[in-house]
């Protein structure tokens, strides 16, 4: 079964409104903050990868509880 045109952009909307979709982009925002924030502390582009897992170590856990506790 193919979508139409308007279904398919109703499907995209969906997602793209979904909680989920945007606390991906709110995760993905802090871990390009802390991208970038490392590369500028040690002059050079550390990339996303290492970012990422760096920022999954020592941040993930305290910015889901802060974020969990400005929802409540």
């Amino acid at each position: 079964m193919e979508l139409t045109n308007e279904e398919d952009k109703n499907q995209h909307d969906f997602v793209k409104q979904s909680s989920l979709y945007q606390e991906f982009l709110a995760e993905r925002e802090e871990i390009l903050k802390h991208k970038w924030i490392e590369s500028e502390r040690l002059g050079y582009d550390i990339g996303f990868e290492k970012a990422l897992l760096d920022w999954i170590r020592k941040h993930r856990e305290s910015w889901r509880s802060s974020r969990r506790g400005a929802t409540s």
